[in-house]
């Protein structure tokens, strides 16, 4: 390897409002905070809900199904 051409790699603590500490290795020098992780994202936590959206496709469909567009 060439040397002085690649960037420092640093430890960096990625705070979660849940309170989590995440830890990883990066160029950046600064730690930062994030709103949700995955110990706290509800995908994760088995808390998320699918929803429904049949009902408003078929809405936007019947709008717009005497509209005649050409590409």
């Amino acid at each position: 390897m060439k040397k002085n051409i690649h960037p420092n790699i640093y430890k960096l603590y990625i705070n979660c409002s849940c309170g989590k500490t995440i830890v990883v290795f990066s160029t950046l020098k600064k730690d930062f905070s994030v709103d949700v992780c995955y110990k706290c994202h509800s995908f994760y936590t088995g808390k998320y809900k699918i929803s429904n959206s049949k009902g408003r496709i078929d809405i936007l469909r019947k709008r717009f199904e005497n509209i005649n567009l050409k590409f």
